[in-house]
């Protein structure tokens, strides 16, 4: 979502605006849950909202109801049935609920199913596994291992939990002529980082607690079919990334996808001609490029770079010598050009 879109949303959030209910839900990072444009709870900060266009991404992003607004329940009225519904799984969102379960919940099944499909978009089985694989996202993120986030919510099986995973990201093609990438969790010094990719290169490698990663993710879902997986790509960038971190590897060699316009993959081929252990100022950058007036438009095309550590806008800092922003956290900013730093010392002592 763009920024004038975003702050046309948080305007209406501001306003309480009824005319925009249903358009939008607002996550909110400080409390962890999502609302309504006519929440009447105290108005966040415009820096920690996250604006979805439905439930379901709000969810999968691991943003939980709001208990004040219930963006669940329709502003006007929701039916009996549907709040049973809801209400089950918020009180026991870890739970693997199955279509037994949904049964023995509602006496009348077929008004449910319909209902509930019609007022979120997806199944009771398919919004209860949402909110498990939200629950088990924000656990990697806060450093929990992928085997104990995967037994947390209720899988006993690694496959079971890919199947479910492989649903979240959409596995099954809605068209015939997508072509599928792999995913796959590394875990690195820094914490977990996803790797996407097709046989023939990288598409995305972030840190796995990066706001916005879930959007990026469902752009890349209309262009291609994501599935959980390996291939030599993903072998190829963990073993790269294995020694990045070793300090023994300075340049990447596994094959990338750079997926953005002309300028922004003008801007993110300038980050790779910048040297392992150095930094340059967004004007710098700029120059670089021929054009000293643009470093917000090149600000922002480092901050769509979708290949973390590999196109190295860490490595890019203020003209005062600031670290300035970073995608995926000011510390891990911190501690990269550190790492750089100490190595490439050692390698010119070697040298």
């Amino acid at each position: 979502m763009d920024d004038l879109k975003s702050k046309e949303f948080y305007q209406a959030l501001l306003d309480k605006n009824p005319e925009y209910e249903g358009l939008f839900y607002v996550g909110v990072k400080t409390t962890g849950v999502f609302c309504r444009p006519t929440c009447p709870a105290r108005k966040p900060k415009f820096e920690n909202c996250e604006f979805y266009k439905t439930a379901k991404e709000a969810l999968i992003a691991s943003f939980r109801p709001c208990l004040r607004c219930k963006p669940l329940s329709h502003p006007n009225c929701v039916s009996d049935l549907v709040k049973i519904l809801v209400d089950a799984v918020e009180n026991n969102p870890e739970k693997r609920w199955k279509t037994h379960d949904f049964k023995e919940l509602c006496s009348d099944e077929s008004t449910a199913r319909r209902q509930f499909k019609k007022r979120f978009g997806m199944t009771f089985v398919e919004y209860a596994r949402s909110r498990r694989m939200g629950i088990a996202i924000k656990q990697i993120r806060e450093g929990e291992s992928m085997i104990n986030a995967q037994l947390n919510i209720g899988y006993e099986s690694s496959s079971g939990f890919k199947d479910a995973f492989a649903k979240i990201m959409g596995n099954t093609p809605s068209k015939a002529h997508l072509s599928i990438l792999k995913a796959a969790w590394c875990d690195t010094p820094l914490g977990p980082m996803l790797s996407i990719s097709s046989d023939e290169g990288l598409h995305l490698l972030e840190f796995a607690d990066r706001r916005g990663l879930e959007r990026e993710i469902e752009r890349m879902r209309h262009k291609f079919v994501i599935i959980p997986g390996r291939n030599t790509m993903i072998d190829s960038i963990e073993q790269e990334l294995e020694g990045y971190f070793e300090g023994s590897l300075k340049t990447f060699q596994t094959p990338i996808h750079l997926q953005g316009s002309a300028f922004q993959k003008s801007v993110w081929e300038e980050l790779m001609r910048i040297p392992y252990g150095q930094t340059r100022s967004y004007l710098d950058q700029a120059t670089a490029l021929g054009s000293p007036s643009a470093c917000r438009a090149v600000a922002n095309a480092n901050g769509a770079n979708q290949l973390a550590i590999i196109i190295p806008c860490h490595r890019i800092i203020r003209l005062n010598g600031e670290l300035g922003g970073y995608g995926g956290g000011v510390p891990r900013k911190e501690w990269l050009l550190e790492h750089e730093k100490k190595h490439e010392k050692k390698y010119e002592k070697k040298t």
